[in-house]
C-alpha cells in the first residue's frame, strides 16, 4: 500500500495507469462485458463497482482535454427498454473531480459492436463487478502538466 493511493487501485492497475500515454484508452467494464476475450491487457477488479473505481482512478489520471469527448459509453441497443442512471453517476463524478478547472463536455455514445472493436484497441480493460447494464465506460488519458504534482 502507498500513501495517497486508494486501496481500490491494485498493483496491476497502477502499473497500467502509469504505462499509459496521452491518448491511450482504458475500459472500465461491467460484469457482463466480455473483457477476457477482448482485452490486450486485462486487470481484474471483480469485487468493485465502476463508480468507486472511477473516483479512485480520476485522482491519478487526467482525462484528455484535447479531445472533444474524453469518455465514451456503450449505446443502449435499440428497442432495449433498460434505463441507464449510472451514466448520470459517472457524469457527476467527473464534474465533481474536475469542477471548473477542466469542464467536462459530455460522453461519446458508441454503438455496441463498435464499442467492442474500440475496446479491443484499448490499452487495457478493467473487469469489474459492476452489475448495472450498459455501465461500460472508456476513458482517454490526457497530458500530465507540470503543475499536476
Amino acid at each position: 500500500m502507498l500513501i495517497g493511493i486508494s486501496k481500490l487501485i491494485s498493483p496491476d492497475l497502477i502499473k497500467i495507469l502509469m504505462e499509459m500515454g496521452h491518448g491511450d484508452e482504458i475500459v472500465l467494464a461491467d460484469a457482463n462485458f466480455p473483457a477476457a476475450s477482448v482485452a490486450q491487457r486485462l486487470v481484474r477488479a471483480d469485487g468493485h463497482s465502476i463508480p468507486e473505481l472511477l473516483k479512485a482512478i480520476l485522482r491519478l489520471f487526467p482525462l484528455d482535454s484535447y479531445s472533444s469527448k474524453q469518455a465514451a459509453l456503450m449505446e443502449v441497443v435499440p428497442g432495449d427498454p433498460v434505463e441507464t442512471p449510472i451514466w448520470t453517476v459517472y457524469e457527476d463524478i467527473i464534474h465533481r473531480h474536475y469542477g471548473q478547472n477542466q469542464p467536462f463536455v459530455g460522453f461519446e455514445v458508441v454503438e455496441r459492436f463498435a464499442f467492442y472493436e474500440r475496446a479491443k484497441k484499448a490499452y487495457a480493460i478493467v473487469a469489474t463487478g459492476e452489475s448495472a447494464q450498459y455501465a461500460n465506460i472508456i476513458l482517454r488519458k490526457g497530458v500530465i502538466t507540470a503543475h499536476a504534482d
